[in-house]
């Protein structure tokens, strides 16, 4: 679609859904709709029955951590209308402690992607069936995609041969962390004559072979 199309579009979900939409922008070609958290399963659902909009496929939901913000997280629903070959995308913001509405009422398929952004950023969905980790292992701590989670995580798995199963342990890092000064060799070779440099010390005359 044209972005004025997309822009044109956007105009009818705003009017159809009215105050629960905070914002409606064009980016990157693609739609963009943000509404308030506890309106989204009407907004899902106009979204999905009425003929002017029809977005009868729930692709994905993912989010995006922004720890600095007061509601740190956008949760993404990601839309697809077979009735009119177009995409959009819903925002809405949250934060750790505040649940969002489980959309698997509107959109079965939302069941699992839940199931995952629960497991990777700790997002809650209120009246989900079945919230509980699909992706990390049983018992791991934490949410590995938000930002403030360390790289290294907490615990490490190896197969212990005395007790002939995967244990668990804290992660112990078996070498210091390296400081790079990501200066090339060749950079730093300044006192060394390289192959090809007498040609450039006989044309200034300030240095010999």
């Amino acid at each position: 679609m044209s972005e004025q199309a997309l822009k044109e579009l956007g105009d009818v979900i705003a009017a159809k859904i009215g105050g629960d939409v905070l914002k409606v922008e064009v980016r990157l070609g693609e739609l963009m709709v943000t509404v308030k958290r506890p309106a989204i399963l009407a907004v899902l659902t106009a979204l999905r029955d009425d003929p002017a909009t029809r977005f009868e496929q729930l692709t994905d939901i993912t989010a995006v951590d922004y720890p600095d913000r007061a509601e740190r997280f956008e949760v993404v629903y990601q839309l697809l209308s077979y009735t009119h070959n177009r995409r959009m995308r819903v925002k809405l913001a949250t934060d750790e402690d505040t649940p969002v509405p489980s959309a698997v009422a509107v959109f079965s398929a939302a069941n699992w992607f839940e199931r995952e952004v629960w497991d990777l950023f700790g997002i809650f969905f209120e009246n989900h069936p079945d919230l509980r980790r699909i992706l990390t292992d049983y018992g791991f701590e934490g949410h590995p995609f938000r930002k403030d989670f360390p790289l290294t995580g907490y615990v490490e798995a190896r197969y212990d041969e005395d007790q002939k199963r995967v244990i668990y342990e804290p992660v112990r890092l078996t070498q210091d962390f390296r400081a790079f000064d990501f200066l090339s060799p060749w950079e730093g070779m300044t006192n060394v004559m390289l192959p090809g440099d007498e040609k450039a010390a006989l044309q200034d005359g300030s240095k010999k072979p």
